[in-house]
């Protein structure tokens, strides 16, 4: 039994019932709220370590809110599939774990707002990508609702993107990235990294006896 089972079996009435799609509503809403009434809206919500010792410590919370969706190619498509990503998630872990891992993303972000002055929900939204991609990477899902592919090549693609904004962000991008992904590593990061390590081990075998043979 893992550390997360214990906590499951101690505290699981504790956990929060449709919190992804209470938080995708929240997304949604904020958004509307930029596009058609206050453009500042999104800033008045954000994770700042200024305002937060100023007391405006909703924004402890709030951050989870600020639109990810906007100005993105995909728009409010991004909110469906997170909609559908989540619940996927939520059916198979249960409420007590999926509120774990936003918990921990939420906490992570507290962490890199404490040490950099701001941080945003961007990576807390995609640790459930990376997520759901790990426990079913040749699930075909439909790309526009025309395409289809798998999910592992969504991942691959969007850990490309991690790996870019990681590399070229400054020290608070970095922090940010990492510590939003604090739930998925909390959950996955051992088994990530013993199939890393499995993979190495074999590319290593494979060219020894490719040389060996030549």
């Amino acid at each position: 039994m893992n550390w997360i089972d214990k906590l499951e079996r101690r505290y699981g009435r504790f956990g929060i019932p449709h919190l992804v799609n209470g938080l995708l509503v929240g997304q949604l809403v904020a958004g509307l709220i930029v596009l058609l009434i206050n453009w500042q809206f999104s800033a008045l919500i954000a994770l700042s370590r200024t305002y937060v010792l100023h007391g405006q410590i909703w924004r402890l919370i709030t951050f989870l809110f600020q639109p990810i969706w906007l100005g993105s190619v995909l728009g409010i498509l991004n909110l469906v599939f997170y909609f559908w990503i989540g619940n996927a998630l939520t059916r198979v872990w249960g409420d007590f774990r999926m509120t774990l891992f936003i918990a921990l993303g939420v906490v992570g972000a507290w962490v890199s707002c404490l040490l950099t002055g701001s941080a945003g929900p961007s990576a807390i939204f995609q640790s459930m990508l990376f997520a759901y991609t790990w426990l079913w990477p040749d699930q075909m899902v439909l790309l526009f609702g025309i395409i289809p592919f798998k999910m592992k090549y969504l991942g691959w693609y969007e850990l490309a993107l991690w790996a870019i904004s990681f590399l070229m962000g400054d020290f608070a991008t970095k922090l940010s990235l990492i510590f939003g992904l604090a739930g998925f590593l909390a959950f996955y990061g051992r088994e990530v990294f013993d199939w890393c390590r499995d993979a190495i081990t074999s590319w290593k075998r494979r060219r020894d006896w490719e040389n060996r043979n030549r």
